[in-house]
Protein backbone atom coordinates (compact mmCIF):
# COMPACT_ATOMS: atom_id res chain seq x y z
CA UNK A 1 0.00 0.00 0.00
CA UNK A 2 1.05 3.65 -0.55
CA UNK A 3 1.33 4.96 3.00
CA UNK A 4 1.30 8.74 4.10
CA UNK A 5 3.40 9.01 7.13
CA UNK A 6 3.39 12.73 8.93
CA UNK A 7 5.58 13.85 11.68
CA UNK A 8 8.96 12.39 11.81
CA UNK A 9 9.88 12.18 15.46
CA UNK A 10 10.39 8.37 16.99
CA UNK A 11 6.36 7.52 16.75
CA UNK A 12 6.71 8.34 13.13
CA UNK A 13 9.96 7.15 12.56
CA UNK A 14 9.05 3.74 14.17
CA UNK A 15 5.96 3.77 11.90
CA UNK A 16 7.73 4.14 9.10
CA UNK A 17 10.39 1.72 9.38
CA UNK A 18 8.31 -1.00 10.86
CA UNK A 19 5.19 -0.64 8.09
CA UNK A 20 8.10 -0.66 5.62
CA UNK A 21 9.53 -3.43 6.11
CA UNK A 22 6.31 -4.91 5.43
CA UNK A 23 6.26 -3.90 2.11
CA UNK A 24 4.56 -0.71 2.07
CA UNK A 25 5.53 2.04 0.49
CA UNK A 26 6.01 4.89 2.67
CA UNK A 27 6.50 8.85 2.33
CA UNK A 28 6.91 10.36 5.57
CA UNK A 29 7.24 14.38 5.41
CA UNK A 30 8.08 16.67 8.41
CA UNK A 31 7.12 20.11 8.46
CA UNK A 32 10.57 21.16 10.65
CA UNK A 33 14.03 21.34 8.93
CA UNK A 34 15.21 18.00 10.56
CA UNK A 35 14.21 14.74 11.95
CA UNK A 36 13.93 13.27 15.22
CA UNK A 37 11.26 16.06 16.70
CA UNK A 38 11.48 16.95 20.05
CA UNK A 39 14.45 14.16 20.65
CA UNK A 40 16.70 15.98 17.69
CA UNK A 41 20.48 16.45 19.42
CA UNK A 42 23.46 17.64 17.46
CA UNK A 43 27.28 17.47 18.32
CA UNK A 44 28.86 20.44 18.80
CA UNK A 45 32.50 21.87 18.59
CA UNK A 46 33.53 20.66 21.35
CA UNK A 47 31.97 16.98 20.32
CA UNK A 48 28.90 17.47 23.68
CA UNK A 49 25.90 16.00 22.48
CA UNK A 50 23.53 18.70 22.63
CA UNK A 51 19.44 17.99 22.77
CA UNK A 52 18.12 21.08 21.34
CA UNK A 53 14.94 20.21 22.91
CA UNK A 54 15.72 19.35 26.39
CA UNK A 55 17.10 16.40 27.72
CA UNK A 56 16.69 12.77 26.71
CA UNK A 57 17.78 9.66 28.30
CA UNK A 58 16.63 6.29 26.98
CA UNK A 59 14.81 3.73 28.95
CA UNK A 60 12.35 0.57 28.86
CA UNK A 61 11.30 -2.36 30.57
CA UNK A 62 10.58 -3.84 26.99
CA UNK A 63 12.72 -6.02 25.37
CA UNK A 64 10.84 -5.53 22.11
CA UNK A 65 11.32 -1.51 21.75
CA UNK A 66 15.04 -2.02 22.88
CA UNK A 67 16.14 -4.60 20.25
CA UNK A 68 14.23 -2.56 17.98
CA UNK A 69 15.83 0.54 18.76
CA UNK A 70 18.97 -0.81 19.23
CA UNK A 71 18.88 -2.18 15.43
CA UNK A 72 19.72 1.36 14.79
CA UNK A 73 21.71 2.70 17.75
CA UNK A 74 25.09 1.38 20.05
CA UNK A 75 24.05 2.70 23.38
CA UNK A 76 26.31 4.36 26.12
CA UNK A 77 25.22 2.40 28.96
CA UNK A 78 24.25 5.63 31.24
CA UNK A 79 21.82 5.54 34.35
CA UNK A 80 20.25 8.61 35.21
CA UNK A 81 20.24 10.74 38.29
CA UNK A 82 18.47 13.50 38.89
CA UNK A 83 19.46 15.85 41.95
CA UNK A 84 16.97 18.26 43.79
CA UNK A 85 17.68 21.61 45.12
CA UNK A 86 16.04 21.42 48.70
CA UNK A 87 16.70 23.54 52.26
CA UNK A 88 20.25 24.19 50.34
CA UNK A 89 21.06 20.73 49.69
CA UNK A 90 21.42 18.64 46.88
CA UNK A 91 19.41 15.53 46.86
CA UNK A 92 17.85 12.58 44.93
CA UNK A 93 14.96 12.84 43.89
CA UNK A 94 12.30 10.48 43.36
CA UNK A 95 13.06 11.24 46.98
CA UNK A 96 14.49 7.86 48.80
CA UNK A 97 15.92 7.16 52.06
CA UNK A 98 19.38 9.10 50.84
CA UNK A 99 17.41 11.88 50.56
CA UNK A 100 15.65 11.73 54.47
CA UNK A 101 19.39 10.89 55.68
CA UNK A 102 20.44 13.98 53.68
CA UNK A 103 17.79 16.27 55.05
CA UNK A 104 17.05 15.42 58.45
CA UNK A 105 18.26 15.09 61.82
CA UNK A 106 19.61 11.58 62.65
CA UNK A 107 17.26 10.99 65.10
CA UNK A 108 14.01 12.63 62.58
CA UNK A 109 15.25 10.42 59.68
CA UNK A 110 15.51 7.06 61.80
CA UNK A 111 11.89 7.26 62.52
CA UNK A 112 10.51 8.59 59.42
CA UNK A 113 12.46 5.48 57.31
CA UNK A 114 11.38 3.29 59.97
CA UNK A 115 7.83 3.99 59.25
CA UNK A 116 8.50 3.93 55.80
CA UNK A 117 9.80 0.75 55.87
CA UNK A 118 6.98 -0.74 58.16
CA UNK A 119 4.02 0.86 56.45
CA UNK A 120 5.15 0.47 52.82
CA UNK A 121 8.17 -2.18 52.82
CA UNK A 122 11.41 -2.51 51.22
CA UNK A 123 11.90 -1.51 47.26
CA UNK A 124 8.26 0.17 46.92
CA UNK A 125 7.17 3.52 44.79
CA UNK A 126 4.79 5.21 46.85
CA UNK A 127 3.10 8.14 44.81
CA UNK A 128 3.12 11.41 47.13
CA UNK A 129 -0.54 11.95 46.70
CA UNK A 130 -1.30 8.22 48.18
CA UNK A 131 1.33 8.56 51.10
CA UNK A 132 -0.41 11.79 52.30
CA UNK A 133 -3.22 9.45 52.76
CA UNK A 134 -1.50 7.58 56.00
CA UNK A 135 -2.68 7.74 59.42
CA UNK A 136 0.90 7.15 60.83
CA UNK A 137 1.63 11.02 62.30
CA UNK A 138 5.41 10.48 60.86
CA UNK A 139 4.21 9.76 57.43
CA UNK A 140 2.02 12.65 57.47
CA UNK A 141 5.12 14.85 58.24
CA UNK A 142 7.32 13.25 55.47
CA UNK A 143 4.25 13.25 53.28
CA UNK A 144 3.42 17.18 53.56
CA UNK A 145 7.24 17.96 53.65
CA UNK A 146 7.81 16.17 50.85
CA UNK A 147 4.85 17.74 49.01
CA UNK A 148 5.62 21.13 49.62
CA UNK A 149 9.33 21.05 49.09
CA UNK A 150 9.39 18.63 45.80
CA UNK A 151 5.78 18.50 43.99
CA UNK A 152 3.75 21.35 44.74
CA UNK A 153 6.16 24.51 43.60
CA UNK A 154 7.71 22.31 40.63
CA UNK A 155 4.23 21.50 39.23
CA UNK A 156 2.97 24.91 39.44
CA UNK A 157 5.75 26.09 37.64
CA UNK A 158 5.76 22.83 35.02
CA UNK A 159 2.33 22.53 34.73
CA UNK A 160 0.26 25.67 35.67
CA UNK A 161 -1.92 24.08 37.74
CA UNK A 162 -1.73 22.49 41.63
CA UNK A 163 -1.25 18.56 41.53
CA UNK A 164 -4.38 17.67 42.76
CA UNK A 165 -5.55 19.70 39.58
CA UNK A 166 -4.03 17.47 37.59
CA UNK A 167 -4.39 13.68 36.40
CA UNK A 168 -3.03 11.72 39.41
CA UNK A 169 -0.66 10.30 36.85
CA UNK A 170 1.45 13.20 36.91
CA UNK A 171 2.24 12.74 40.41
CA UNK A 172 2.90 8.88 39.98
CA UNK A 173 5.73 9.77 37.48
CA UNK A 174 7.79 10.53 40.50
CA UNK A 175 6.77 8.88 43.79
CA UNK A 176 8.82 8.48 47.27
CA UNK A 177 11.14 5.22 46.76
CA UNK A 178 11.32 3.22 49.82
CA UNK A 179 14.88 2.51 49.06
CA UNK A 180 18.64 4.03 48.56
CA UNK A 181 18.47 3.52 44.93
CA UNK A 182 19.17 7.06 43.73
CA UNK A 183 18.55 6.40 39.86
CA UNK A 184 15.73 8.22 38.56
CA UNK A 185 14.76 5.14 36.37
CA UNK A 186 14.62 1.92 37.72
CA UNK A 187 14.07 -0.02 34.12
CA UNK A 188 16.43 -2.81 32.66
CA UNK A 189 17.09 -1.29 29.88
CA UNK A 190 18.76 2.63 30.19
CA UNK A 191 21.23 4.45 28.12
CA UNK A 192 21.92 7.30 24.93
CA UNK A 193 22.77 6.56 21.28
CA UNK A 194 26.53 6.96 21.46
CA UNK A 195 26.13 8.57 17.80
CA UNK A 196 22.98 10.62 19.05
CA UNK A 197 19.29 10.29 19.00
CA UNK A 198 19.11 12.10 15.49
CA UNK A 199 21.57 9.77 13.94
CA UNK A 200 19.33 7.04 15.46
CA UNK A 201 16.41 7.84 13.86
CA UNK A 202 18.36 8.59 10.32
CA UNK A 203 19.25 5.19 10.25
CA UNK A 204 15.92 3.74 11.32
CA UNK A 205 14.15 5.74 8.02
CA UNK A 206 17.12 4.01 5.81
CA UNK A 207 15.14 1.91 3.65
CA UNK A 208 14.37 1.42 0.00
CA UNK A 209 10.61 1.37 0.39
CA UNK A 210 10.96 5.42 2.62
CA UNK A 211 11.05 8.80 0.92
CA UNK A 212 11.58 11.83 3.38
CA UNK A 213 10.32 15.21 2.82
CA UNK A 214 11.35 17.89 5.76
CA UNK A 215 9.69 21.72 5.44
CA UNK A 216 6.58 19.70 4.36
CA UNK A 217 2.79 20.62 5.94
CA UNK A 218 0.63 18.23 5.83
CA UNK A 219 -2.66 19.59 3.36
CA UNK A 220 -5.72 17.38 2.89
CA UNK A 221 -5.21 16.63 -0.55
CA UNK A 222 -2.08 14.55 0.32
CA UNK A 223 -4.76 11.96 1.83
CA UNK A 224 -5.80 11.47 -2.17
CA UNK A 225 -2.72 10.19 -3.31
CA UNK A 226 -2.09 7.29 -0.55
CA UNK A 227 -4.00 4.40 0.73
CA UNK A 228 -3.69 5.37 4.49
CA UNK A 229 -2.32 8.11 6.37
CA UNK A 230 -0.74 7.78 10.34
CA UNK A 231 -1.10 11.30 11.38
CA UNK A 232 1.08 12.16 14.55
CA UNK A 233 0.50 15.75 14.71
CA UNK A 234 -2.30 17.79 16.73
CA UNK A 235 -5.65 16.39 16.82
CA UNK A 236 -7.16 18.97 17.08
CA UNK A 237 -4.74 21.04 14.50
CA UNK A 238 -6.48 18.51 11.78
CA UNK A 239 -9.82 19.27 12.89
CA UNK A 240 -9.00 22.85 12.76
CA UNK A 241 -9.96 23.40 16.15
CA UNK A 242 -13.72 23.23 15.22
CA UNK A 243 -14.22 21.74 18.69
CA UNK A 244 -11.86 24.01 20.76
CA UNK A 245 -7.93 24.18 21.43
CA UNK A 246 -6.55 21.08 23.57
CA UNK A 247 -4.56 23.03 25.93
CA UNK A 248 -0.78 22.41 26.09
CA UNK A 249 2.35 22.79 28.13
CA UNK A 250 5.63 24.60 26.24
CA UNK A 251 8.85 24.68 27.12
CA UNK A 252 11.66 27.74 26.54
CA UNK A 253 15.22 26.89 26.80
CA UNK A 254 18.45 29.30 27.64
CA UNK A 255 21.43 27.73 26.18
CA UNK A 256 24.68 28.45 27.82
CA UNK A 257 28.58 27.54 27.05
CA UNK A 258 30.76 27.78 29.87
CA UNK A 259 34.54 27.54 30.27
CA UNK A 260 34.94 25.30 32.28
CA UNK A 261 35.03 21.25 32.85
CA UNK A 262 31.47 21.17 34.70
CA UNK A 263 28.57 23.61 35.45
CA UNK A 264 27.04 21.53 38.24
CA UNK A 265 27.67 17.77 39.84
CA UNK A 266 24.94 15.69 38.20
CA UNK A 267 23.17 15.70 34.62
CA UNK A 268 20.16 17.42 35.39
CA UNK A 269 19.24 19.30 38.62
CA UNK A 270 15.95 20.30 39.78
CA UNK A 271 14.87 23.68 41.22
CA UNK A 272 11.18 23.14 42.52
CA UNK A 273 11.34 26.29 45.12
CA UNK A 274 13.88 28.47 43.71
CA UNK A 275 14.33 30.73 40.37
CA UNK A 276 11.90 30.82 37.45
CA UNK A 277 13.19 27.95 35.92
CA UNK A 278 12.32 24.26 37.01
CA UNK A 279 15.42 22.16 35.98
CA UNK A 280 19.03 22.85 34.67
CA UNK A 281 20.51 19.67 31.79
CA UNK A 282 24.16 19.72 31.77
CA UNK A 283 24.75 17.74 28.37
CA UNK A 284 28.10 16.16 28.81
CA UNK A 285 27.49 13.77 31.47
CA UNK A 286 25.12 11.49 29.01
CA UNK A 287 28.33 10.55 26.89
CA UNK A 288 31.13 11.55 29.78
CA UNK A 289 32.46 13.79 27.02
CA UNK A 290 36.05 15.20 28.12
CA UNK A 291 36.44 18.79 27.41
CA UNK A 292 37.40 21.36 28.97
CA UNK A 293 34.23 23.67 27.82
CA UNK A 294 30.60 22.72 28.87
CA UNK A 295 27.00 23.22 27.88
CA UNK A 296 23.70 23.79 29.89
CA UNK A 297 19.96 24.54 29.00
CA UNK A 298 18.24 26.26 31.69
CA UNK A 299 14.43 25.01 31.58
CA UNK A 300 11.62 27.21 31.54
CA UNK A 301 7.76 26.05 31.20
CA UNK A 302 5.35 28.21 29.38
CA UNK A 303 1.89 28.11 28.31
CA UNK A 304 1.55 26.94 24.43
CA UNK A 305 0.76 29.79 21.90
CA UNK A 306 0.13 28.59 18.45
CA UNK A 307 2.99 30.19 16.00
CA UNK A 308 5.20 31.18 19.39
CA UNK A 309 6.06 27.79 20.80
CA UNK A 310 6.07 24.12 20.57
CA UNK A 311 4.01 21.48 22.04
CA UNK A 312 5.26 19.32 24.60
CA UNK A 313 3.25 18.14 27.46
CA UNK A 314 -0.65 17.54 27.37
CA UNK A 315 -1.86 18.45 30.27
CA UNK A 316 -4.19 15.50 32.04
CA UNK A 317 -7.08 16.92 33.56
CA UNK A 318 -11.18 15.77 33.24
CA UNK A 319 -12.05 18.69 30.98
CA UNK A 320 -9.19 18.37 28.41
CA UNK A 321 -9.98 14.70 28.42
CA UNK A 322 -13.33 15.15 27.46
CA UNK A 323 -12.51 17.58 24.65
CA UNK A 324 -10.00 14.86 23.25
CA UNK A 325 -12.36 12.07 23.17
CA UNK A 326 -14.79 13.94 21.27
CA UNK A 327 -12.44 14.93 18.69
CA UNK A 328 -11.85 11.11 18.62
CA UNK A 329 -15.26 10.81 17.58
CA UNK A 330 -14.42 12.68 14.78
CA UNK A 331 -11.39 10.61 14.40
CA UNK A 332 -13.78 7.59 13.83
CA UNK A 333 -15.25 8.87 11.10
CA UNK A 334 -12.08 9.01 8.95
CA UNK A 335 -11.22 5.98 6.96
CA UNK A 336 -8.13 6.65 6.15
CA UNK A 337 -6.25 8.12 8.96
CA UNK A 338 -5.00 6.91 12.08
CA UNK A 339 -3.85 9.46 14.90
CA UNK A 340 -0.66 8.58 16.95
CA UNK A 341 1.86 10.06 18.99
CA UNK A 342 1.77 12.25 21.72
CA UNK A 343 -0.21 14.67 19.89
CA UNK A 344 -2.14 12.68 17.73
CA UNK A 345 -3.29 10.20 21.02
CA UNK A 346 -2.88 13.57 23.50
CA UNK A 347 -0.96 11.41 25.85
CA UNK A 348 2.31 11.95 27.17
CA UNK A 349 4.31 9.15 26.15
CA UNK A 350 8.11 8.44 26.79
CA UNK A 351 10.08 7.73 23.80
CA UNK A 352 10.01 3.77 24.83
CA UNK A 353 6.03 4.08 25.05
CA UNK A 354 6.02 6.22 21.79
CA UNK A 355 7.74 3.60 20.12
CA UNK A 356 5.74 0.89 21.41
CA UNK A 357 2.69 2.35 20.28
CA UNK A 358 3.86 2.85 16.72
CA UNK A 359 5.29 -0.88 16.51
CA UNK A 360 1.77 -2.32 17.82
CA UNK A 361 -0.07 -0.36 15.36
CA UNK A 362 2.08 -1.73 12.38
CA UNK A 363 1.37 -4.97 13.44
CA UNK A 364 -2.36 -4.99 13.68
CA UNK A 365 -2.33 -2.51 10.81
Amino acid sequence: MDILVVGAGLTGATLARALAEKGHEIRLIEQREHLAGNCFDYFNDNEIDVHMYGTHIFHTQSAEVWHFASRFAEWYPYQHEVRAFIDGKLVPVPFNINSIEALFPTSIADRLIYALLNEFGLGQKVPILELRKSQNKDLQFLANYVYEKVFLHYTEKQWGFTPEQLDQAVTGRVPVFVGKDNRYFQDKYQGIPIAGYTRMVERMLEHENISVDLNTKFSRDQLEEVDHCFYTGAIDEYFNYVLGELPYRSLKFNFLEFNRAHFQPYAVVNYPNNYDWTRIGEYKYFLDTKSDKTVVSYEYPEAFVRGQNERYYPIPNEANDKLYKRYLELAAKEAKLTFAGRLGDYRYYNMDQAMLRAIKLSESF
